[in-house]
Parts: C-alpha cells; structure tokens; sequence
C-alpha cells in the first residue's frame, strides 16, 4: 500500500473537504508547495489559489482556496481558509460576472478570488 496522508480541507463556515491522500499541492505566500507523505512539519500561509489534492484511490480534488492557513505534522494536513470551493461547487457563470463586475469595481482582491474560481474549474 502507497504512503498516505490524512487531509482536512476546513473553510471558516465548513468542513469541505477529508480523506486520504498521496500528494497535496497548495499556493503559499512562499510560492506553491507540494506535500506528500512524510513531509516535514510545516505551518504557512495560503494565498488565493487552487489546491490539488491526488487522492489514494487515484482521484484528484480541486478546490478553489481564499486565504488561511496549511499546517502539516504526522502526516496530517491541515487546510484552515478563509474561503474554500470545490470545482463542482462553483457556479462558472456567477463567477465569470463576479469577474467582470470586480474589474470595472477595480477590486483586485475581488478579481483574484473570481479568477481563482475559474482557474480551478477549467483544471477539474
């Protein structure tokens, strides 16, 4: 059996995500960071962007992920955001005109988070 790691994916309103995986790649103010089994011990700052989770049974979760934080010790990660999406949770036409609407709002934070949300649902 492969090395796994137990994931819990938590926005600020929800538990979104848990299960067992063999990679997790998240975007951190230090750039993107991959976790695996056996990592070391890690605790960072998760800046908007996409989290790929490569689950054990050869799935792949994305999510949409809006600030927060990652830790990992014993082979538990930890995603606490913010904000958290699943691809198939996100509404690609609500976000497309939040797109719209927060580029003629000149809302940088707001443009991110929508473009985020598109990102991830052209992976999935």
């Amino acid at each position: 059996m492969a090395a796994e790691l137990h994931v819990e994916l938590v926005a600020a309103d929800r538990s979104v995500w848990s299960g067992e995986a063999t990679l997790v790649v998240a975007r951190t103010t230090s750039g993107d960071i991959g976790v695996m089994p056996g990592h070391q011990p890690l605790l960072g700052v998760l800046e908007s962007g996409p989290v790929t989770i490569r689950t054990s049974d050869g799935g792949t979760v994305v999510a949409a992920v809006h600030g927060g934080f990652i830790s990992f010790a014993d082979d538990k990660l930890s995603l606490l955001a913010e904000i958290a999406e699943l691809a198939d949770e996100i509404d690609v036409e609500r976000a497309e005109r939040a797109l719209d609407r927060a580029k003629s709002d000149t809302d940088g934070a707001a443009e991110r988070r929508a473009d985020v949300r598109l990102r991830v649902v052209a992976v999935h």
